[in-house]
């Protein structure tokens, strides 16, 4: 009997994860099956791009596991129980339920709307395709010189707002930060980002605790407003809130916390990645929400599942960050590089190379979706099974 393992999401993290488990496990052996809601990968750094027009490469989850024993299951996730060990799934054919023997969850993040009054009847969002298309169908709409306002001057923040800049000149474009505009980076980081949003016309509003939204106006702390025709909220992320349902300890945020290897703490036959995994870096600090987080987490989480269940040795390699890459439009960018645990440092790369460098990651994160062993040789073991139970892992490696 093979070992039943199911991958629940196909972003960055859960997509990689099903196809360096499928390239490390004896067809035979391992049954990887990969559900997701949608039939293509949709590639997330650029849903800016798509919002302001630009058309994206289609990648078809058929053709990019093409040969590679991925199972692809296209439906909704409603549900999971930990204790039958169970996905409930709604597709094309109706409602159904998966079992599983190992769980790799991976169903990331969308956006938050932290609770502020008018976000969600007024404001529009780019962390996945939907979102993205929405905006972009108003911006088309737009007349000139009108306002967007793009609230959160994070990476996905910065990047909204210079697409867009670039992309519409006729159009009055603003951000509002909680904080100091690139807050996170180096003075020459931050001198550089003021340089750019400067000949691109983007007006600055910092520290603008943005508290309402409304159909033409953002308002903020001690009673600001901001006119606004569009818009664009990207303050954070929130995750999606199944595993918050179940047995599994999650923290707060609904995180599922889990160990080293990227095994939850609480259900040792579950495995999170990406957004949805609360796992740490180096000095112990949260990995933060990323694309850069996303394909180190899920590697890790596949060796480790491969080496329990051939008998072979567990991963032991550090997560950590090497750079922050981006893109300022389709000429400039920026890469703040940064410690291992985050932290910005003297160097950055900007300009012209800074561009083709962040669009190199961009193809590049697509790229390893396919190709999930980064050029390493296939060995596929067969897995080490038990007499008590078809379809188990036999022991754990010391």
């Amino acid at each position: 009997m093979q070992h039943r393992i199911i991958v629940l999401g196909a972003g960055y993290a859960g997509a990689v994860a099903a196809g360096r488990l499928a390239r490390r496990l004896r067809r035979a052996d391992a049954a990887v099956t990969l559900v997701n809601a949608e039939p293509d990968f949709v590639e997330r750094v650029r849903m800016h791009q798509l919002a302001t027009g630009q058309d994206l490469k289609p990648r078809p989850f058929g053709e990019m596991f093409a040969g590679t024993g991925v199972e692809l299951r296209i439906a909704k996730v409603t549900g999971v129980d930990v204790d039958r060990k169970t996905v409930a799934v709604a597709g094309a054919n109706g409602a159904g339920e998966l079992a599983y023997d190992t769980l790799v969850y991976a169903l990331g993040s969308g956006w938050d709307a932290q609770g502020v009054p008018g976000v969600a009847e007024h404001a529009y969002e780019i962390s996945g395709r939907p979102g993205a298309l929405r905006l972009r169908e108003r911006l088309a709409r737009l007349g000139a010189g009108q306002t967007v306002v793009v609230v959160g001057g994070g990476l996905t923040g910065l990047e909204a707002a210079a697409e867009i800049a670039e992309t519409r000149p006729n159009l009055d474009v603003a951000l509002a930060t909680r904080g100091d505009l690139g807050d996170r980076l180096s003075p020459k980081g931050r001198g550089h980002l003021r340089k750019v949003f400067g000949r691109l016309g983007i007006t600055v509003h910092e520290r603008a605790t943005v508290t309402g939204v409304a159909a033409d106006r953002v308002e903020t702390a001690g009673g600001g407003v901001i006119p606004a025709a569009v818009t664009v909220w990207t303050t954070g992320f929130a995750v999606h809130p199944i595993a918050k349902e179940t047995a599994l300890e999650v923290t707060g945020t609904g995180q599922i916390v889990v160990d080293g290897t990227m095994r939850s703490v609480s259900h040792p036959d579950v495995y999170a990645v990406g957004d949805a995994a609360m796992a740490t870096g180096p000095g112990n600090k949260p990995l933060r929400m990323s694309c850069a987080s996303g394909g180190p987490t899920a590697w890790q989480a596949a060796d480790a599942i491969a080496a329990r269940l051939t008998g072979g040795k567990l991963p032991n390699v550090p997560i950590r960050y090497f750079n922050q890459c981006i893109s300022l439009g389709r000429e400039e960018g920026l890469i703040q590089y940064v410690t291992a645990d985050d932290r910005a440092v003297r160097a950055v790369l900007t300009g012209r190379l800074a561009a083709l460098y962040k669009e190199l990651v961009c193809k590049g994160a697509a790229w390893s979706v396919a190709n999930p062993t980064l050029g390493l040789p296939v060995r596929r073991r067969p897995v080490v099974r038990s007499g008590a139970a078809a379809g188990s892992a036999v022991r754990e490696p010391a």
